[in-house]
């Protein structure tokens, strides 16, 4: 398991939006479904591949290590996809896998809370929507994986199972940067998806895709079926994004550090299927 790192400093943009009374007036336009629509829709278009060089450039991105054969777009370099063998999916199934590349906070869910975030705090129940369904992991564990820009933003399956239908919630798109997340319920209030894989070993497996500022759109390949481990779920479009797993309580046991790097204000790198429980 790798140390855990900082998160990056906001820029000043971001400070603007976010913390001064003019920036919040661009920012719920700038947070509204539409204009991520428009944004998504220029960049699935032809118009949008000059970008691809000053984005890949800029982010230190390694082109040789994703299948690069025929960029019609931007969209299609932000989501390209790995080569194979380069995310290898642990081997050992009675271990948790990561589903994506990212950075990892780790949280014990108390009091149906799951992410006491500054002055956002999280409930199950206000992230799924449904009561019932929250029941189930009082007790357990939230893992919280952040995707930068910069991040490989397709995502797979941590565990095999039966799949379950995804449950679309409609919202706003903020960022999911520190900046937002110390300022707003984002996690809440941001579109988001998700869905239930029932797994012998780790019980209801919920997987949450949440999107972000400027993301056109949260693409799940799936409805429900049966999955693999390391089958690919998904992928999300451009922006930076996030993937959250619940378990239900006494499902999974997760190394001490992760929990000690969040509470340090840390984030922990991770690749996409590498063991992260013990």
């Amino acid at each position: 398991m790798r140390a855990g790192v900082q998160p990056p400093e906001d820029s000043g943009a971001l400070k603007f939006l976010y913390r001064t009374a003019i920036g919040r007036v661009f920012l719920k336009l700038l947070t509204a479904r539409w204009i991520s629509k428009l944004c998504g829709a220029f960049l699935n278009s032809r118009l949008s591949k000059p970008l691809i060089k000053r984005f890949v450039e800029g982010n230190g991105i390694n082109l040789d290590d994703f299948e690069t054969d025929g960029f019609r777009c931007f969209n299609d370099c932000f989501c390209r996809k790995i080569k194979e063998g380069l995310r290898p999916i642990d081997d050992d199934p009675e271990v948790l896998v990561a589903p994506c590349d990212g950075l990892l906070s780790v949280y014990r869910i108390e009091d149906e809370t799951v992410m006491p975030i500054k002055q956002s705090v999280y409930t199950v129940k206000s992230l799924l929507g449904n009561e019932a369904l929250a029941e189930r992991y009082r007790g357990g564990v939230c893992l919280v994986f952040r995707l930068c820009v910069d991040h490989y933003h397709r995502y797979c399956y941590p565990v095999d199972g039966q799949k379950g239908e995804n449950v679309f919630l409609r919202g706003r798109l903020h960022t999911v940067r520190p900046i937002a997340l110390e300022t707003y319920p984002v996690f809440a209030q941001n579109c988001r998806e998700y869905t239930v894989v029932e797994n012998g070993r780790f019980g209801a497996v919920l997987q949450m895709e949440v999107g972000a500022m400027l993301v056109g759109k949260i693409k799940n390949l799936h409805g429900a079926k049966d999955v693999k481990r390391g089958e690919e779920k998904g992928m999300f479009l451009y922006g930076g994004s996030t993937v959250i797993l619940m378990l239900e309580k006494d499902r999974v046991t997760l190394p001490d550090i992760l929990y000690q790097n969040t509470k340090n204000g840390l984030e922990t790198p991770v690749r996409m299927g590498e063991r992260i429980s013990k």
